[in-house]
């Protein structure tokens, strides 16, 4: 397993840790989520997830997926099965799903998010990313601090490849030391919706991105003010990856932050 070169990840605002998670439990993983989704009602359960337009904005469904296990469609789906079609399962997979919930514990991922320096580390999000084969959606630059903010800013993804991943099937791309820039945007509700606004203009910094090419079992950190993206899956392999965000619970989280869970509280490793 890469061991953490901590000077790089706060010169560059990521880390690509090589043969992080086993690959029985990225088995595991991908093993789980073929059940879920095998056991889906379709017709009842299809949203379109667009990173393009963020029409998800508008619908209950997606604003109150922070406390379920909800399943979101590509734009690009037409007659596919849903194993076939599927964005992403999202937010709470971390929390209500046992096998998603023992592998997002492990005690190795708690001793990273302390050495990261998340003091009271609590895990917020979780998404299950199928980027599929042909369909695979783009996904723009963004800061996940625009998603998930505290004040101060203390998100940090950890994102794992179930799959390969590389610049054919959509690999992450990065920004390296645009972290050290002010937060851009933020996702947050109004009324019954969820807008994007803009905070700070300024252009992404102009530096060459960096491909975070990653084996099956290695994990990629992100730092929440990082930016990054990831290009279009237009090849015929699947690009299937876990993301779990973490925030300090010593931050202030604020109540117009899209992701709310107020019957579902938030935990730590334990």
């Amino acid at each position: 397993m890469s061991l953490l070169d901590l000077a790089a990840y706060q010169r560059d605002g990521f880390a690509v840790l090589e043969g992080f998670l086993p690959l029985s439990d990225c088995d595991a993983l991908q093993e789980r989520a073929a059940e879920l989704v095998a056991a889906l009602d379709v017709d009842a359960a299809r949203r379109i997830f667009s990173p393009r337009d963020q029409g998800h904005a508008r619908d209950r469904y997606f604003l109150e997926s922070g406390a379920a296990v909800r399943f979101f469609f590509e734009e690009e789906a037409t007659d596919q099965p849903a194993r076939l079609a599927l964005n992403k399962i999202g937010h709470a997979l971390h929390d209500l799903d046992p096998v998603f919930d023992r592998i997002s514990r492990r005690s190795r991922l708690a001793d990273l998010a302390h050495v990261l320096g998340l003091v009271r580390p609590l895990l917020l999000q979780s998404m299950y990313l199928f980027k599929q084969p042909w369909i695979g959606a783009e996904v723009g630059w963004h800061q996940d601090a625009a998603y998930l903010h505290t004040r101060p800013s203390t998100v940090i993804g950890f994102w794992i490849a179930l799959d390969d991943a590389d610049r054919d099937n959509g690999c992450l791309m990065a920004l390296p030391g645009g972290h050290r820039g002010p937060l851009r945007q933020r996702f947050l509700r109004d009324g019954d919706r969820a807008v994007l606004r803009t905070l700070d203009a300024a252009p992404w910094p102009n530096v060459e991105p960096v491909a975070l090419e990653a084996r099956r079992g290695t994990l990629v950190i992100l730092h929440g003010l990082l930016p990054h993206a990831s290009a279009p899956n237009r090849s015929s392999r699947p690009r299937h990856a876990y993301a779990v965000h973490l925030i300090d619970g010593r931050a202030d989280y604020p109540a117009d932050n899209w992701l709310q869970r107020p019957d579902l509280p938030l935990r730590g490793f334990t």
